[in-house]
């Protein structure tokens, strides 16, 4: 795309992983990036390598409703010209419903990842959905904004131990269409992107026999997925007007087995 002087995103966890891959891409496009995460120590890292005038950071617990509240309109307030929301925000802690023992998963760790992960995104999307209403159409589509969420294939091929990740992936997925339908009438776009298996801190920390695991059910090409390749299709879709209301797999091809 040609490289744009005063377009802002706001990314969820954009300090690891696909959010940072995402705003290292924007970044590259000539966005400025609003960056919503809890660490500072590493946005104040990112900005010292690549500048104020092309990142700035809002400390910020998605599944906090006033926080995010304060912080969306503190970045509209301090960059007008906000026209994407990439959510990216999300853990993937793996538990099963039973352990060896027969006891079940406390309820508390079943709500803490549909919390961040599910209730989170939309906690976010909500409101920079109500901001992004209040702009004027921008461009021959008189679009008015993006939402971008992340879901994961685990929210259509779960495996043994994620009963909590998938159901909230499963979630995004669901949520895409209606608020997608939602938002259609004040020109405010919504999509879904669902990644297999990628190379990000988090699954990476995995053991070694559980990537390898992972990487041989993909069909091609047989390795992980680039966080490059993710921030590749976010600004895809914020350039092809033309998608709306869709979950794009972004997977090699890959189906989940069980385990």
């Amino acid at each position: 795309m040609t490289k744009s002087s005063n377009l802002t995103a706001i990314v969820t966890g954009a300090c690891s992983g696909l959010g940072h891959a995402s705003t290292l891409k924007l970044i590259d496009a000539g966005f400025h990036v609003v960056m919503f995460d809890m660490n500072e120590e590493a946005a104040q890292s990112h900005i010292a390598e690549h500048s104020e005038q092309s990142l700035s950071f809002i400390r910020v617990d998605v599944t906090d409703a006033a926080a995010v509240e304060a912080a969306v309109e503190q970045a509209f307030n301090e960059r007008p010209n906000i026209r994407l929301c990439v959510n990216c925000a999300g853990v993937a802690p793996a538990k099963r419903t039973l352990d060896r023992d027969g006891n079940p998963m406390t309820l508390n760790d079943f709500s803490k990842v549909i919390n961040i992960n599910l209730i989170g995104s939309f906690n976010v999307a909500r409101v920079v959905a109500s901001h992004f209403s209040k702009l004027a159409p921008d461009g021959e589509a008189q679009e008015r904004g993006l939402i971008i969420n992340t879901a994961s294939v685990a929210g259509y091929e779960g495996q043994i131990g994620q009963t909590a990740y998938a159901a909230s992936k499963g979630g995004i997925i669901a949520l895409g269409l209606p608020m997608a339908r939602d938002l259609a009438p004040l020109g405010i776009r919504v999509n879904t992107i669902a990644p297999g298996v990628m190379g990000t801190p988090m699954l990476l920390a995995m053991p070694e026999k559980v990537q390898d695991a992972l990487t041989a059910n993909v069909q091609f090409p047989k390795r992980l997925g680039l966080p490059e390749e993710f921030a590749k299709l976010v600004l895809h879709i914020f350039e092809n007007k033309y998608l709306n209301g869709e979950t794009i797999r972004l997977d090699g091809g890959l189906r989940m087995p069980p385990k």
